[in-house]
C-alpha cells in the first residue's frame, strides 16, 4: 500500500485542483460577463436552439479582450468581448461567430469538462508513478521526462477534442441551415486574428490541430453528408 501512496495522493491532488480551478474560473466569469443581446447572433442561436428542440441557447461575453470562445465547466457559453468587437468591426460575420458557439455547445454536449476532470486527475497518477520509475534508472531527469511526456498526451487528448466539437458543430450549423462554410472560413481567420503561430509548432505539440487538418476534416464530413 505505501508503493501506491503517492500515486493515489497524485490522483487525489488532480481532482482538487481541477475543482478548484474550476470554481476560480466560474467566479471571475460571474463577475466579468454579461448575457449576449446582440439581435443578429441571437437569430441564429435560436436556429440553433430549435435544431436542438431547446426553448433557447444562452450565451454569455467575457469582458476579457483575448480573442476565443469558452465551454466553463458549469456548462455556460462564452464568447470573450474582444471576438465580439471583431465581430462589430466587420472582421468576422454573424455567422462565423455562430460557429464558434456551435463548437463551444459541443465541447459542452459531449461531456469534455468531466472528461479532462478524469484526464487531468490520471495523467497526475502517471506523472508521479512514470517519474518514480525513470528515476530508478535515470536519477534525477526522472520527473522531467514525465513531465514532457505528460504534456504531449495532453496536447494529443486536447486535439482531438477539438475535432470531436468541430464535427458537433458542423452537425449543428447544417441541421440548423448555417451551413459549415462559415465554419472553415473563421478557421482561415482565427490564426491572424489571434497572431498565433501555431502553424509553425510541430503538430504534436499543439493542443488544437492545424487549421488546414481541421477544414479537410469538415469537407470528410460534407462529403460523407452529402451536403459538399
Amino acid at each position: 500500500m505505501i508503493k501506491f501512496t503517492p500515486i493515489l495522493l497524485a490522483i487525489f491532488y488532480g481532482i482538487v485542483m481541477y475543482r478548484f480551478s474550476a470554481w476560480r474560473l466560474s467566479r471571475e466569469l460571474d463577475e466579468k460577463s454579461t448575457e449576449l443581446a446582440d439581435a443578429e447572433l441571437v437569430k441564429l442561436t435560436r436556429k440553433m436552439a430549435e435544431a436542438l428542440d431547446l426553448p433557447r441557447i444562452r450565451v454569455h461575453i467575457y469582458e476579457i479582450e483575448p480573442i476565443n470562445g469558452l465551454a466553463a465547466p458549469d456548462g455556460r457559453i462564452f464568447i470573450t468581448r474582444g471576438f465580439y468587437n471583431r465581430f462589430r468591426s466587420g472582421d468576422v460575420s454573424r455567422e462565423e461567430l455562430a460557429s464558434v458557439i456551435a463548437h463551444e455547445l459541443g465541447h459542452v454536449a459531449l461531456g469534455h469538462s468531466r472528461r479532462r476532470m478524469i484526464d487531468f486527475s490520471g495523467q497526475n497518477a502517471l506523472r508521479t508513478a512514470l517519474a518514480m520509475v525513470i528515476s530508478r534508472f535515470i536519477p534525477g531527469i526522472g520527473p522531467w521526462i514525465a513531465n514532457t511526456l505528460m504534456s504531449l498526451l495532453a496536447a494529443r487528448l486536447s486535439r482531438s477534442d477539438e475535432y470531436e466539437a468541430d464535427e458537433y458543430a458542423a452537425a449543428l450549423l447544417t441541421k440548423s441551415g448555417i451551413g459549415t462554410a462559415p465554419q472553415k472560413s473563421l478557421f482561415g481567420k482565427l490564426e491572424a486574428l489571434t497572431q498565433s503561430n501555431a502553424g509553425k509548432a510541430p503538430a504534436w505539440l499543439l493542443s488544437h490541430p492545424k487549421t488546414p487538418e481541421r477544414i479537410q476534416a469538415i469537407e470528410a464530413l460534407e462529403q460523407k453528408w452529402g451536403t459538399a
